[in-house]
């Protein structure tokens, strides 16, 4: 009892100091929205005003919180609206958040870390999943594309799954790869390809992609050393978010067709041409059919892609899996791509999140049947009055051209039909990518992170090519029965430390980043015999592929330091040992990278922020070191042995003996340098409706590859590629952001990027040579060993070489007339000129987008200009003689030769200046509209849109695709134009 009336007398006036309390406190309900669709905006908090107190938004935007009496203002924000004040009352809060540009509020992740867009000092672009280019994208690359200044995306064709060239501030190499350096998830991976996979980051789903941040200078890319120096994408893909499941369901369905195709005599004007310019013999070849090839060899092709995702926690662990499932089939027949996706993330924490855990795995698997593309070619110039079929069984039935043996003849075109229909071509490819993430904040001492970071990268590819004994491509080889298979192991494993703490005594943040960091590569590809279609083997395929494989080590660390919030410094260096260099202990085989980099955000000047212009104001400036190690296979320092082709087997006995010799190499090979300096803007202005940055960049790169000659018998070679070259690059980009008009019902959104580009090359000997031209590239069609490219000092790489046409007087070009450059009397290679550049001068992206109540628009819009491209079809199949063939047959040819009447293609004529054309253009690459449909049952959602891709094109290139890499067209696959009818159900 006594006990009892201690409790009574100890916790009675506890509870009568609560009561008035809790008679103060009232509980306050609302729903967040977005004015743009009237989505839930998850996760908006909900502070009381002038204290830290308050909650956040579940899944459906509703919340809930318990405010004292006397707080009469509720503050609302999230990231990428504008925040909000409301008054407490007393009935449920309704609120509806206005989107906001965040262009310099966004983060930006920029290797190991992350950091606000302000506080950035480099050259540092984040887009995000809401600004991707809308449809369905197989390739992720393709969803960035026109979309940041200074990088171009160059599609490799129109093949399902095909890559992309990417080229982040026009490259920076001669010789070796000028590939970004691509991060998923912390997982640097493998830029090698996959055998049996038209390309290897077809392999990502877009879908599953949340983010992309590109390091476009030698400061951002800096953490990254040795392989910084053509830029860095990092990829972010979509995470797990507290709360109930959430499903999201999308299924497209895309149509696509031939835009255009290659301008050639039609079956009427090759009879015309052969009945007035051939022989006797000549004519009695025609047939009586009207066969357009490549009407014959193209179709209509059909896309699905469809993705089903869910995301939520259970209990504390936010998780995110998802599948998805592609088939494409090709505009080219016989041609199709099967993809299958999964992903699993999971971020559980512990601790009280001082230890929190992030697991990634993404896997994907592909079928691929690959048509024969060299239908292509053929289909351009099989005579065009002959039929497909023959009307017998032979050769599978189709037509062929006969040598006097009734055999195949071997020089002319074969039957694009037969080339397409004959051939299975197969592979299936798997792939997986996937990390743990560990992060630990010390109890002790919050301030400071430990990280650690396990990953991998592996795929595997293997496939057959079968083509039928009784098919004319392959019929004096007795068919083929072809094999290959390959393995790809990509490890990572690394380990850094981060303090960031704010000094408040001296107004001073600092934030400091050190780690280490270990990632092995290995490729091994099985060789395997060439055989006939019976099985039988045609030759012996010798040893077995050594390997490809090479370690990187690295220890790297970043020092961030802003003094009262308007002065950043960063400083950052990086030292790289790679196998490819040197032998163990060797200093050739470490390399230091550092960079510097500076900010001073203007708008924080008592002077500025007053301004009703500018929200933002700052001036960047950097410099930094980085490299670029694919400068070669596994140890380009060694004399490797090569193995002999098979043309060159040497027959001791009876036996032919594959042999094996010495390359040449350079033991003091190393990677190519590059040294940068960037100087940038970036701005946010009128209550940020307008925002953008502008940068300038110089770049000079060092140490470059080049092949140059030697003399004969050393090193086993009369030519050696060593680090000879320096090329220096400079540019300005533009980039703007705005919003042009923002209300309850309607939003409109526009931007564009502009660059401009200009590159040359300054040495590519180690001793100056006057009469060294330079080294030879861009070999085409046409002869043997013709190049009309080279890379000379003083011009900007791949440059044409080729020599000056003269025309008459109505401007037509005058058949194997042209200027004598040196005035010697002689038409000779010393006549030969550089003259204009596969690469841009400009670069263009525009895009905009439109909501208006439950309707959405847009499109994405890009330009090249500056460029130009040798039409190498023109070149080879625009004269009489290549219809007019000696060799027993007729030949299709470009409509070009009834303006030009070309009769033979001598060397000259071939690699004359009038064959290089202006390959500027303006793509419309997407057009979108959509229609939120809203709720169609309990809790289901519904979105529908409508895509075009490849809208149209807008050029004087004369060829059917002015966008390709290298500045050489000879049969490019084309890229299809496809309408996509797409739906999106969210549940």
């Amino acid at each position: 009892m006594n006990l009892k009336r201690l409790l009574i007398a100890l916790v009675l006036p506890l509870v009568m100091l609560c009561m008035p309390a809790l008679a103060q406190d009232k509980l306050v309900t609302g729903k967040i929205t977005s004015a743009k669709d009237g989505s839930p905006v998850i996760g908006a908090t909900i502070t009381i005003k002038g204290t830290k107190s308050g909650t956040a938004a579940g899944q459906d935007g509703s919340f809930s919180l318990r405010v004292p009496a006397s707080a009469t203002t509720l503050v609302i924000s999230s990231v990428g609206y504008a925040a909000q004040e409301v008054a407490v009352g007393t009935g449920i809060i309704e609120v509806q958040l206005v989107e906001t540009n965040t262009a310099l509020t966004d983060v930006v992740v920029i290797g190991y870390g992350t950091q606000r867009k302000k506080d950035v000092t480099g050259a540092a672009v984040s887009v995000s999943a809401k600004d991707f280019v809308k449809g369905p994208i197989v390739s992720p690359e393709q969803l960035i594309n026109g979309k940041v200044a200074g990088v171009q995306i160059t599609p490799g064709g129109g093949a399902p799954g095909a890559g992309s060239r990417i080229l982040i501030r026009g490259g920076s190499s001669l010789a070796a790869s000028n590939n970004p350096l691509i991060v998923i998830d912390g997982v640097p991976v493998d830029e090698s390809g996959i055998a049996g996979s038209a390309n290897p980051l077809n392999m990502i789903n877009p879908n599953d992609i949340e983010t992309f941040n590109v390091l476009k200078d030698a400061s951002a890319a800096a953490i990254y050393g040795s392989r910084a120096s053509n830029g860095v994408i990092i990829i972010t893909t979509k995470k797990g978010k507290k709360g109930k499941p959430q499903f999201s369901f999308n299924t497209n369905l895309s149509i696509s067709t031939v835009g255009k195709t290659v301008d050639v005599l039609s079956a009427d004007e090759f009879r015309a041409v052969v009945n007035a310019r051939g022989t006797a013999q000549q004519k009695a070849r025609l047939g009586n059919a009207s066969t357009n090839w490549q009407d014959e060899i193209y179709r209509t092709a059909i896309m699905t892609d469809n993705n089903l995702s869910v995301t939520g926690s259970a209990g504390k662990m936010p998780y995110r899996l998802s599948v998805g499932y592609l088939n494409q089939d090709g505009i080219l027949k016989t041609d199709n791509m099967q993809r299958i996706t999964a992903a699993v993330n999971l971020s559980p924490s512990f601790m009280n999140d001082h230890l929190k855990v992030n697991l990634n795995v993404k896997g994907t698997s592909t079928k691929n049947k690959f048509a024969n593309q060299g239908a292509i070619g053929n289909a351009v110039s099989f005579d065009p009055t002959q039929p497909v079929l023959s009307g017998n069984n032979r050769f599978g039935g189709y037509w062929e051209w006969l040598n006097a043996s009734n055999q195949p003849n071997q020089l002319s075109q074969r039957n694009p039909m037969g080339l397409l229909n004959m051939r299975d071509d197969r592979s299936d490819a798997v792939r997986s990518i996937g990390n743990m993430q560990v992060d630990y904040k010390f109890h002790f001492l919050p301030e400071l992170r430990a990280n650690l970071n396990l990953g991998y990268d592996v795929a595997r590819g293997k496939g057959n090519i079968f083509v039928t004994d009784s098919a004319a491509q392959s019929y004096y080889q007795g068919g083929v029965n072809n094999q290959y298979n390959q393995n790809n192991t990509n490890t990572l494993a690394e380990f850094y430390l981060n303090y960031a703490k704010d000094l408040r005594s001296i107004n001073s943040r600092i934030d400091l980043t050190a780690g280490y960091s270990f990632q092995s590569f290995r490729v091994v590809s099985d060789t395997f015999p060439n055989r006939r279609a019976n099985g039988t083997v045609i030759n012996y395929a010798g040893r077995l592929n050594e390997p490809f494989q090479n370690s990187l080590m690295s220890y790297y660390a970043r020092l961030v330091y802003t003094y009262n919030g308007k002065y950043i410094l960063t400083a950052t260096i990086r030292r790289d040992g790679s196998t490819r260099f040197g032998l163990k202990g060797d200093p050739a085989r470490w390399g230091t990278f550092p960079a510097l980099a500076a900010a001073w955000r203007i708008s924080e000047e008592d002077f500025m922020k007053n301004s009703k212009v500018f929200n933002d104001l700052k001036l960047r400036a950097a410099y930094g070191v980085n490299g670029n190690q694919s400068v070669g296979g596994s140890f380009p320092f060694l004399p490797i042995y090569s193995q002999s082709n098979l043309t060159a087997s040497y027959q001791f006995g009876n036996t032919f003996y594959q042999m094996q010799r010495p390359s040449a190499y350079d033991p003091l090979l190393k990677w190519e340098q590059l040294k940068s300096y960037n100087i940038g803007i970036d701005f946010s202005m009128f209550n940020n409706k307008i925002s953008g940055s502008i940068d300038y960049f110089n770049k000079d790169n060092e140490d470059l590859l080049n092949t140059i000659p030697i003399p004969v018998g050393t090193n086993f070679s009369n030519v050696l590629t060593t680090n000879v070259g320096t090329l220096n690059t400079r540019g300005l980009e533009f980039t703007l952001n705005t919003n042009l008009k923002r209300t309850k019902d309607l939003n409109w959104d526009f931007g564009f990027n502009l660059t401009f580009l200009s590159n040359e090359i300054k040495n590519l000997t180690r001793v100056f040579d006057p009469n060294y031209p330079g080294a030879p590239r861009g070999f085409i069609a046409g002869g043997t060993g013709n190049f009309v490219q080279i890379n000379s000092v003083g011009y900007r790489p791949g440059s044409f070489y080729v020599y000056k046409q003269v025309y008459d007087k109505n401007n037509n070009p005058i058949e194997n007339l042209f200027e004598d450059r040196n005035r010697d009397g002689v038409i000779n290679e010393k006549d030969r000129y550089r003259y204009m550049s596969p690469e841009p001068d400009v670069l263009l992206g525009v895009n905009s987008s439109l909501s208006y109540k439950k309707w959405t628009a847009g499109f994405v819009l890009r330009g090249s200009f500056g460029n130009y491209m040798y039409n190498n079809f023109n070149s080879v199949r625009g004269t009489y003689f290549g219809i007019l063939d000696p060799n027993g047959f007729l030949a299709n040819a470009s409509r070009k030769v009834l303006t030009t009447n070309f009769a033979t293609n001598s060397v000259e004529q071939l690699l004359s200046d009038y064959h290089v054309e202006n390959a500027s253009f303006l793509r419309m690459d997407n057009i979108n509209v959509g229609y939120n449909v809203g709720k169609v049952a309990k809790g289901i959602n519904m979105r529908a849109s409508l895509n075009v891709q490849n809208a149209f094109i807008i050029t004087k290139y004369s060829g059917i695709d002015p966008e390709i890499a290298g500045g050489i067209d000879n049969n490019l696959y084309p890229r299809p134009r496809m309408i996509v009818l797409g739906v999106n159900l969210d549940f």
